[in-house]
């Protein structure tokens, strides 16, 4: 008995002791997720991307039984999380089983989204979804509201629909993806895959749509299915559902097809994609249609279909029935453009985000129109949007160049080439001419930053940046610069 009661007085203060210590973190973790949403969510993913580095680093990971090179991990790791599709190694066939568990993982942790994810570990810490995590989850639907300013009415989605919309977030990617796989599982059998091996192929393309990420579990890609319009129309839908964004997915589910009470943002999203979708179908169709080497031997239907499909890849697909290395240079230039505009807000698509390139559009309508605000569906547009959407072109644009000048430099490859894999990198695509593969270590750790900063967002990055900036309380004097 005695023992007992002198181990009681030993084990009750250390019991006290770790109590103590685990409520200092939690209490660190707290405030370090309320201080400064944006870094915090960058701290996320850089955690998960050293996590999925190590993984993948296993021999276990790799189907030789052998450690992959750490900047290959790594690159990999990146491609993974920030779902993006490049590779520096064949997907197909360097990783094993567990590599390929490992991966189709990390594309599904990474589609959630940085600060979205980032506000579900805060709702684990709290317990509970207060006015702060609904903050940093409302920032992935709206990067005004980790950016700074008022929080308003009509601003993409609620404070009180924050709830419902990581609800909508988790059960529309499990929904979308298990039909999706429903459908492909057909189109597997029927191109010669194993019915066993079919079972884990469908769920891992339905992912690789839907999160926009574009890796393929085949060391043929999908060459045994570019001839499947069926196969490639469903793989179409999902890279579709995938980047129009979790917000719209949500008012979609609200509304339906009552147009009228859509959000703004629904409206921008889904008339700029479906135009930029055509539109890039049609000049692709125009450049490409006489190339020998990509549509040139195809009948006049394939020609069509596949252009409307590399179209819709350019958006932050990543999957090609054509080699991306054999299309012109006009091409290539074209297809960048899409990419750099990539997909919608808060969705798995990157890029610049077509409300970006709507809300700019509109500005320079309303300008020569004379107008004196920016107008849209009955809606004015603050110009607090319109100073974002140029920072975002700006940052983005800034990116993209210094990884250019970087890469061409180190590689001393064409530069139309490095142009295109840096965009895909940037924007989140996956496409390649057939460069990320050959790079250089150095090159390929700067193609992995620019991954990661197309991913976590140049407005996140920015509000990450600039979480300490003093308020200004006073207004400097007027003066009008000359201008173009």
């Amino acid at each position: 008995m005695a023992a007992r009661a002198t181990d009681g007085r030993i084990n009750a203060p250390a019991g006290r002791r770790i109590r103590d210590a685990f409520d200092r973190i939690r209490d660190g973790a707290r405030k370090l997720t309320t201080a400064s949403p944006a870094r915090f969510a960058l701290l996320v993913f850089l955690v998960l991307i050293l996590l999925f580095t190590t993984l993948l680093s296993l021999p276990a990971a790799a189907a030789s039984g052998r450690s992959t090179p750490f900047a290959d991990a790594l690159f990999t790791a990146v491609s993974t999380i920030c779902v993006t599709g490049l590779s520096t190694v064949d997907m197909g066939t360097h990783w094993s089983p567990f590599g390929q568990v490992i991966i189709y993982v990390g594309v599904n942790v990474g589609a959630l989204g940085v600060l979205t994810l980032a506000s579900i570990l805060g709702l684990i810490i709290s317990k509970r979804l207060g006015l702060r995590a609904k903050l940093i989850a409302a920032g992935d639907t709206n990067p005004l509201r980790v950016h700074g300013g008022p929080v308003n009415e009509g601003q993409t989605v609620m404070l009180g629909e924050i709830g419902s919309l990581l609800a909508t977030v988790a059960l529309s990617t499990l929904i979308i993806e298990a039909a999706l796989a429903i459908m492909l599982y057909p189109s597997l059998l029927i191109g010669g895959v194993d019915p066993l091996a079919a079972l884990w192929e469908a769920p891992y393309y339905a992912a690789m749509a839907f999160t926009n990420t574009g890796f393929t579990p085949n060391a043929g890609g999908l060459d045994p299915f570019q001839h499947d319009y069926f196969f490639l129309t469903v793989m179409m839908a999902g890279v579709f559902l995938g980047s129009i964004g979790f917000p719209v997915i949500y008012t979609l589910a609200r509304h339906r097809w009552h147009v009228r009470h859509w959000s703004l943002h629904a409206k921008l999203t889904v008339i700029t994609t479906v135009l930029l979708f055509f539109a890039g179908a049609v000049v692709i169709l125009a450049l490409e249609f006489d190339n020998p080497k990509t549509f040139g031997e195809r009948d006049a239907w394939d020609t069509v279909f596949q252009s409307f499909f590399l179209s819709a890849m350019t958006r932050s697909g990543g999957f090609s029935t054509v080699d991306i290395g054999s299309l012109h240079g006009s091409t290539l230039l074209a297809s960048g453009m899409l990419m750099f505009v990539g997909g919608g807000s808060a969705s798995t698509a990157g890029g610049i985000k077509v409300t970006t390139l709507a809300v700019l559009a509109l500005a320079v309508w309303s300008e020569a129109k004379g107008r004196p605000s920016v107008q849209a569906f009955g809606r004015r547009i603050p110009s607090d949007v319109q100073r974002v959407a140029l920072s975002v072109v700006a940052w983005g644009a800034t990116i993209v160049a210094i990884s250019t000048i970087s890469i061409a430099h180190l590689t001393k490859a064409h530069i139309e080439d490095v142009l295109f894999d840096v965009i895909s990198a940037f924007a989140t695509v996956g496409l390649s001419t057939g460069l990320t593969e050959h790079l250089p270590e150095p090159a390929k750790y700067i193609m992995a930053g620019t991954m990661f900063m197309g991913r976590v967002g140049t407005v996140t990055l920015a509000a990450a940046v600039a979480a300490t900036s003093r308020s200004q309380l006073y207004s400097l004097p007027v003066e009008r610069p000359i201008v173009g």
